[in-house]
């Protein structure tokens, strides 16, 4: 996990799960809306790309918004797939 304050304000946080060779998954990168758009975001996947960089496979799920920014970070979609899920959450 990294974390990103503004003095003692957590603005943004980003987690990966991964098998420690090949493959990384990044299911949050989360920046308050007061902060985004300032490089938040971008630092913290700097940070994530410290560790995973040389790794075969990263994957992540974006939408809205988010997709842009990703693609600025050198994300693509990947092929034709379509992603799935089974979600208990109420926010999408």
């Amino acid at each position: 996990m990294v974390t990103a304050w503004d003095g003692t304000t957590l603005v943004g946080l980003g987690n990966a799960i991964s098998d420690g060779y090949l493959v990384v998954y990044y299911p949050h990168l989360l920046v308050l809306p007061s902060y985004q758009g300032k490089g938040v975001g971008r630092l913290i996947m700097d940070k994530m790309q410290e560790i995973y960089k040389s790794f075969h496979m990263q994957m992540l799920t974006a939408d809205g918004k988010a997709i842009d920014f990703y693609k600025k970070n050198g994300f693509e979609r990947a092929g034709q797939t379509e992603p799935m899920w089974i979600y208990s959450g109420a926010d999408h």
